[in-house]
């Protein structure tokens, strides 16, 4: 008889969800990649992506991480009426804006990592609904969510985001950030 002496392997790897007209942008967020035996990490556009896949599997996940979730279900409905349609008359200007109000405190160039966003894309960020009941399904699962939030966001308004999440999830605040996390230089 013959015995077979045979090496565990353990697969570790992240999943990434890209925020609004982003792509690659994930180099980026390296310090706050926990790479676990499964871990889906998502930044704004891309955290909200990245929840409803981790809600919506089936198979267990180690770590939701939320990079500066987009965060807009406090704002009025004319805000995201002003929002689309800026968007939808003058789109790279729109684009270039948003851009500028992520990188802020800090300098960061992201021109090496635009992804042209649609409408669509922006409709479904501004209107998406955080549910407190999904998230504490998630995390009865056994799955640990991490929050990111710059205190300097440009982007969403950060105490309200804050507030909401601080009672579901384990929430870091970061200091003199934006919503790109990082501080001015």
């Amino acid at each position: 008889m013959k015995i077979l002496h045979m090496k565990s392997v353990k697969r570790f790897y992240v999943i990434y969800f890209n925020g609004f007209c982003l792509k690659g942008e994930e180099a980026l967020f390296a310090d706050y990649l926990h790479v676990g035996d499964t871990t889906v990490v998502g930044f704004s556009y891309g955290a909200q992506k990245a929840f409803e896949y981790v809600y919506n599997r089936k198979e267990r996940v180690d770590r939701l991480i939320l990079l500066s979730p987009a965060f807009f279900q406090t704002e009025k409905r004319s805000f995201v009426r002003t929002q689309l349609r800026y968007f939808e008359a003058e789109n790279d200007t729109y684009i270039k804006q948003f851009l500028n109000n992520v990188i802020i405190p800090s300098s960061i160039n992201l021109e090496k990592y635009l992804s042209m966003g649609t409408k669509e894309e922006l409709e479904a960020l501004l209107t998406y609904i955080w549910d407190k009941s999904k998230i504490e399904e998630v995390s009865s699962r056994g799955t640990k969510i991490e929050v990111f939030i710059g205190d300097e966001d440009k982007i969403i308004n950060a105490s309200e985001a804050l507030a909401f999440f601080k009672d579901n999830t384990t929430l870091y605040i970061l200091k003199n950030s934006g919503h790109i996390l990082e501080q001015s230089l």
